[in-house]
């Protein structure tokens, strides 16, 4: 068996001209489409670089895109100052925070002062709430395009096993509210489960496995379930290539469904943020109507 791989920039493009149009549709209807703003502090050259390419997408959606830049020196009260003045601006819709921030500003407390409305990455604890409640269309990204590659699979989770390897709170842990949602059964491992020496023994079993660690090859191909939909959110280099937490050559002969690294989930992620930002737009308009 070799699995079908997942193409990450091919349901990228599938996504970017289905929200093209609804955009279109947008700005036919109210005159002017999304306005997204994202703060950076400092001028990081892998942030910068990622930024353009977000630019890009959203130049492509017809997304009007806008990087605000501030000094590394601002202090954590100025900080929210700045993110206050977006939050009270009708003409912004959405607003994201670009990583990394300096050590003396509280990323998870900053955050929290973005408006629940403008809120591109999901990351605000009221929309984790709403998310929890299956309450909004607002998701966190990483988890986000995951799911749309587990849908381009055709794989129906309803009653399947999901085993997610990795709980943080920007992947694992919201990822596991989406699958529940669709009625799979989800379990997620950690590093207490390979402590426990179980890690093997639910991944045997998963008909969807996700795994999103940051360590490279972690997985290997034979502990994986003949035919089942693999899922790599790992971006790992080593040496001088880019690879994932699973191993990709092993684990395609086993799988039934796999994503490359790179080329898999990342390309999607950037989409999902101008979905978002196209949701958080209709949520404001209807707000006004």
């Amino acid at each position: 068996m070799t699995a079908k791989i997942l193409d990450g920039k091919i349901i990228a493009q599938r996504l970017k001209d289905q929200l093209k149009e609804e955009v279109d549709v947008l700005k036919k209807k109210h005159g002017r489409g999304p306005r997204l703003v994202n703060v950076m502090i400092g001028d990081n050259h892998s942030a910068c670089a990622y930024a353009n390419s977000q630019k890009k997408v959203a130049e492509y959606i017809g997304i009007e895109y806008d990087l605000l830049n501030l000094s590394t020196e601002i202090t954590q009260e100025e900080f929210i100052e700045e993110i206050k003045k977006l939050n009270s601006d009708s003409a912004v819709n959405g607003i994201m925070i670009h990583k990394p921030i300096p050590e003396h500003i509280d990323y998870s407390k900053v955050a929290d002062f973005v408006d629940i409305n403008k809120d591109l990455e999901g990351i605000n604890v009221a929309n984790i709430g709403k998310m929890i409640l299956d309450q909004t269309k607002i998701i966190p990204c990483t988890p986000a395009s995951c799911m749309e590659h587990i849908r381009s699979s055709g794989i129906n989770l309803r009653g399947k096993e999901a085993v997610i390897v990795g709980h943080s709170t920007i992947v694992g842990k919201p990822l596991s509210l989406l699958l529940l949602n669709e009625y799979a059964t989800v379990t997620v491992c950690h590093i207490a489960t390979s402590e426990a020496g179980k890690l093997v023994e639910h991944i045997q079993k998963a008909d969807l496995l996700v795994v999103a660690v940051g360590k490279p090859g972690l997985i290997k191909g034979d502990w994986i379930k003949p035919g089942a939909v693999v899922i790599d959110v790992g971006i790992n280099r080593v040496d001088s290539k880019i690879v994932g937490d699973v191993e990709f050559d092993s684990a395609k002969n086993k799988a039934g469904y796999i994503t490359p690294v790179p080329g898999g989930v990342g390309p999607v992620t950037v989409v999902m943020l101008m979905r978002n930002g196209i949701e958080a737009f209709k949520v404001q308009i209807r707000g006004k109507e």
